[in-house]
């Protein structure tokens, strides 16, 4: 059953005024959000203990008393925020002036309405039991898409316009004529517009493209270790952990050296007599005194036609290639 969901481009105006219709789209996003589970909540809570109802059982009726319920209290929040700052001048009665703790509030107050005896219980309520009932709930529903994302953002536009007091997440710009407010619409802050970055389907304010921008996993960016690689903001982690060329790494013989590992053959060239005499002290443990090995080691460098030894960017393949060249070395006639 589709729910009777107010008409988003119906605005409430001062006499023939038109409003502007743009809101926040991140912000309506984000409030779309917050129905899923809280009409989780409420059927939980209103199920507990019930051997012959489920919450699958009770989420239609619910979800359309919920809705109605909170875009009453939205429709005249502002009238009672104004009537209750005026009654009490305390600090800590003030009315809230966030869209999502006032709507967080409404969905409180609609499921403490809706609990059955079991679910007034304190202990209940902050149980990890119904934290994981109304988690598996929400994902069951996103599952069978019992509640849309388009049609709950439909409500949260609703809900948006009518909690936001100070008109931070909606257009309060209102217009004696169409053509006055075509215009603005064209220039207005809150249009939205599909972001630029290929594959991204997502649509934002203008004014909140920037921070989209900032955080969209889609756009295309110079790796972050400055290797010459351009990839996706979501591949980033991934590429500079695994395979990038500039991803910092220590020297393999343990010489406590640390650099980019594109640049590991150029540090085992550099370092290779360091290397050199600490195979050569495994291979050959205490028989050679320090000045024998840095001796054996300058003969085996100098042995190596080839440059082997320079190839081996490990201790097993250079433990090998020494091993190699001594045997060498020793079948030969000393020159």
């Amino acid at each position: 059953m589709d729910l009777p969901v107010a008409d988003p481009g119906t605005e409430r105006g001062e006499g023939p005024l038109l409003q502007c219709p743009y809101c926040d789209s991140e912000a309506m996003h984000k409030l779309a959000q917050l129905l899923l589970p809280g009409l989780a909540a409420v059927c939980v809570d209103g199920t507990t203990g019930d051997l012959f109802r489920k919450p699958s059982v009770v989420a239609v009726d619910l979800r359309k008393e919920m809705v109605d319920y909170i875009v009453q209290r939205s429709e005249t929040f502002i009238a009672d925020a104004l009537i209750e700052s005026e009654a009490s001048q305390a600090p800590e009665n003030e009315m809230p002036d966030d869209p999502f703790e006032i709507v967080s509030i409404f969905m409180d107050d609609f499921s403490s309405t809706k609990r059955n005896i079991i679910g007034h219980v304190s202990g209940w309520l902050l149980s990890d039991s119904r934290e994981d009932k109304i988690d598996d709930f929400v994902q069951e529903m996103e599952m069978t898409k019992f509640w849309p994302l388009d049609r709950r953002e439909a409500i949260a536009e609703v809900l948006l316009k009518n909690v936001d007091i100070k008109t931070k997440f909606h257009c309060p710009e209102k217009y004696e004529n169409e053509e006055r407010l075509a215009y603005h619409k064209e220039q207005c802050s809150f249009r939205p517009v599909t972001c630029p970055n290929d594959g991204c389907r997502a649509k934002v304010s203008v004014r909140c493209m920037d921070d989209h921008d900032a955080a969209c996993p889609f756009k295309v960016l110079q790796c972050e270790q400055n290797c010459e690689k351009r990839l996706l903001r979501r591949d980033m982690d991934r590429h500079c952990v695994t395979v990038c060329s500039m991803r910092p790494m220590k020297c393999p013989f343990s010489c406590d050296s640390s650099f980019p590992e594109r640049d590991l053959e150029k540090h085992c060239s550099e370092f290779l007599q360091a290397h050199l005499l600490k195979v050569l002290k495994v291979i050959h443990k205490k028989v050679h005194s320090e000045e024998e090995l840095k001796e054996l080691a300058h003969k085996i460098e100098k042995y190596d036609e080839h440059g082997k030894l320079a190839k081996a960017l490990d201790a097993r393949p250079l433990t090998n290639v020494v091993k190699d060249l001594e045997a060498k070395m020793k079948g030969e006639p000393s020159s």
